[in-house]
């Protein structure tokens, strides 16, 4: 029996061993597989680190004689492999202008507008179009080919409407822009934005509306940057809405509803697969959420700050505002952009255990910095604010323009839209 005994357990190593070692390498192989992602999630962030580090100011655009504040900047895509880009700018004047790209040349005023612009927006698949809202109740389309400045083509809402957002979809089919709050109606008007590459002035009625979801000013819209469907809003009531435009009613479209707990001035998309939105608030408040854990038992939440300024962990600067959002692709990595009063630049990186800062840009602009456009593919920076400066940002860069110039203040030219929140108010979806 002992021999027998001795026979079978020299017959089990045999057979066993070689799947122990199988299993011992697996494990030192998995083992090493996460250490390698996590080096390569560091590697990432610090390669953001480097990026900002090395970026100079390579121009600085000229002065106009009406100075003003750069509320807003979009840059156009290339049509053609060879085509020039463009810049354009929403200033607190009451005027669109546009810039070439990489000389910062003034090219094209848009101006005598009756009311107040918000946004500016290149179409997608056409670099030479540009939109604009209007206090008016209109959004604008210019086509920076014409040597006119009366628009190609003139979107209208209904009497009442006083537009403080738009946003039009990567496909270039709807615009939706956002309105003040009129009595008791706020609303989300959508146009079919089709036929505006025609060289006859047209105009342009709405195809519907949503009323119902807000019941205050829609600050921010956004559309996916993918998906021509699916929208945010952001609202004075507190509330990030979702919609896909593609259902029949309003009550069908609202995909969630979202509670920032106070008055929204931003919003974006973000994540892989650009499933998570996420929103700053007028009093410098930050929310994050998933959209993908709607239907499971998961909070959706990612992170909620109240005050970015008491978050961020800064030596020998501060964090005065939040000014946008932008999603690193490459990094998996959201990231917000913020300042100080005196110009300086903050890059901030989100992760779900809180905000952290990158690095800081300074010697640029003497004030506020209310706008930005960041070119990951290029590695370039636009940055305007309320010292009327628009600058570019590149790697390793020299200037060879204008120096520094003091702050103006043009305060009067600039509605500030910030309104206490009503606290009660709930989400209506999770």
């Amino acid at each position: 029996d002992v021999i027998a005994g001795f026979l079978y357990a020299i017959l089990i190593l045999i057979v066993f061993h070689p799947l122990v070692d199988l299993i011992d390498n697996f494990n030192l192989t998995y083992n090493l597989l996460t250490t390698s992602g996590t080096a390569f999630e560091m590697t990432a962030v610090e390669k953001i680190e480097e990026q900002l580090a090395s970026l100079r100011i390579a121009k600085r655009s000229v002065l106009s004689q009406e100075p003003a504040y750069l509320l807003d900047i979009d840059v156009s895509g290339a049509a053609q492999p060879r085509s020039s880009r463009f810049v354009a700018v929403s200033c607190s004047g009451r005027s669109v202008r546009v810039f070439d790209r990489e000389t910062l040349r003034s090219l094209q005023e848009y101006g005598g507008c009756p009311g107040t612009l918000s946004g500016v927006r290149f179409a997608h698949g056409c670099d030479s179009l540009v939109f604009s809202a209007c206090s008016d109740g209109t959004v604008k389309c210019w086509d920076i080919r014409l040597a006119t400045q009366k628009a190609a083509q003139v979107f209208h809402g209904y009497p009442s409407n006083v537009f403080i957002s738009f946003d039009i979809n990567c496909s270039d089919l709807i615009i939706c822009a956002g309105t003040e709050k009129v009595e008791q109606d706020t609303f989300l008007v959508f146009w079919d934005a089709r036929g505006s590459t025609g060289s006859a002035s047209t105009t342009e009625e709405p195809l519907g509306v949503y009323s119902e979801s807000h019941n205050d000013d829609v600050t921010k819209i956004c559309f996916h940057p993918v998906k021509p469907s699916l929208v945010v809003s952001g609202s004075t009531d507190g509330l990030v809405n979702v919609f896909d435009i593609n259902k029949d009613n309003e009550d069908d479209a609202l995909v969630s509803t979202c509670n920032s707990d106070s008055s929204v001035s931003f919003v974006g998309w973000s994540g892989k697969g650009y499933e998570q939105i996420y929103c700053m608030t007028h009093d410098e408040g930050f929310c994050w959420w998933d959209l993908a854990q709607l239907d499971t038992e998961a909070p959706i939440t990612l992170l909620r700050v109240l005050d970015a300024r008491d978050a961020v962990c800064m030596e020998n600067s501060s964090l005065d505002y939040l000014v946008g959002g932008v999603y690193h692709e490459e990094a998996d990595r959201l990231l917000l952009v913020g300042g100080t009063s005196a110009g300086n630049i903050h890059l901030i990186s989100c992760g779900t255990d809180g905000l952290s800062l990158v690095g800081t840009l300074s010697g640029g602009h003497s004030a506020t910095v209310r706008s930005f456009c960041w070119n990951l593919a290029e590695e370039s920076l636009l940055t305007g604010g309320e010292d009327a400066q628009l600058l570019l940002w590149k790697p390793g860069a020299v200037e060879t323009s204008l120096a520094k110039k003091t702050s103006m203040k043009i305060a009067s030219s600039v509605q500030k839209r910030v309104r206490v929140h009503n606290s009660s108010l709930k989400s209506r979806k999770k």
